[in-house]
């Protein structure tokens, strides 16, 4: 009989590393004062060490682990020991999923896509644009046209190696919904189809600040009618257009909308996450799901993992409580994450 715990855990690697400024990011955007205030209490940039991993892995072993998450907060691919973390994987037969932003750093796509094909189940690929343009405007420091070849060498790589009779890794492009690239969606469902791409997947925005409020397309019922016939446009492209497979492009949360969601995106929607998946942050928090840092904070306090193991707050009365009263909590009735119940 398996232990109990998440069958996912993500790891809050280096939160506080990142080659990006996007425009809609809680810590590197141009309007995010986390930097600011984290050099004037003078903290270091926060970064999980690496025996905190070995030692939630190890004891994940018997549990229904089967994959593992670097940071989704900065650029995981920055964290000095990520060797490390594929060589766990390896070690433990659990599958690393990973996004990043694309840029490929220390060791560029060709090398960076060697060692992770073999080993991860989906490489999300952060994409907000079909356009130049676009995307540089939102994904400040980002570089389109290096973007898009780093893009096709991870395809080619990840083919190759397929067609070696080798491990087969899902690629997504994953953006976030915003008034800006709204428009471009279904070129960047156009442009995923014509490079093989698996999956165009998206969430809508978490305004932290007031200075993006007006790009969320839950705004208002105007912005959800644009949204709306976006999603449809988008889901004709698909169905008329199979990749070379056969099989048809994912979308995944490219869904039309109530005029209810300018509050609840899915009113009587569901959790994916609770009792599914677990965070842990860079000091060995856990964490139940994605939200943002300091809103996630507000569900509860429910252990360290450097001082309890993941199958005692698993269990914990704590947590159990939590998934049976969470629609109820502010946080979980206007979060982004929902899924329908349908």
């Amino acid at each position: 009989m398996k232990k109990s715990g998440p069958w996912r855990i993500t790891f809050d690697t280096n939160p506080d590393h990142c080659n990006f400024k996007c425009v809609m990011c809680e810590c590197f955007s141009p309007y995010s004062d986390v930097k600011e205030k984290r050099i004037k209490s003078g903290m270091q940039k926060r970064q999980m060490d690496i025996k905190l991993i070995k030692q939630i892995l190890e004891q994940a072993q018997g549990t229904p682990l089967k994959e593992i998450i670097p940071s989704t907060m900065g650029e995981p691919l920055l964290y000095p020991e990520f060797e490390e973390i594929i060589e766990l994987c390896k070690k433990y037969t659990i599958k690393l999923n990973l996004t990043t932003n694309g840029s490929f750093p220390r060791k560029g796509a060709e090398g960076w896509a060697k060692l992770l094909v073999p080993v991860t189940s989906d490489i999300k690929v952060s994409w907000n644009g079909a356009t130049k343009e676009t995307q540089e405007k939102i994904m400040l420091e980002s570089h389109w046209e290096k973007s898009l070849a780093n893009l096709k060498t991870l395809i080619r790589i990840r083919d190759e190696y397929a067609k070696q009779g080798g491990n087969y890794c899902r690629i997504t492009l994953q953006l976030t919904f915003l008034e800006t690239n709204v428009g471009e969606l279904p070129d960047i469902v156009r442009l995923a189809i014509s490079l093989g791409i698996n999956r165009v997947k998206g969430h809508h925005l978490w305004a932290h600040f007031k200075e993006i409020k007006d790009l969320s397309m839950r705004r208002n019922p105007e912005a959800i009618e644009r949204w709306n016939a976006v999603v449809r446009e988008a889901k004709k492209i698909v169905e008329l257009n199979p990749l070379s497979s056969g099989k048809l492009l994912v979308l995944e949360h490219i869904e039309e909308l109530s005029y209810e969601a300018t509050t609840d995106l899915h009113p009587q929607g569901v959790c994916p996450f609770l009792g599914q998946e677990a965070w842990v942050n860079t000091e060995g928090k856990f964490s139940p799901c994605c939200a943002p840092d300091e809103l996630r904070k507000s569900l509860g306090d429910f252990g360290n993992l450097y001082h309890k193991t993941m199958e005692e707050i698993w269990t914990s009365q704590a947590y159990q409580n939590l998934q049976k009263t969470y629609q109820s909590h502010p946080l979980c009735i206007g979060c982004n994450m929902k899924k329908s119940a349908a």
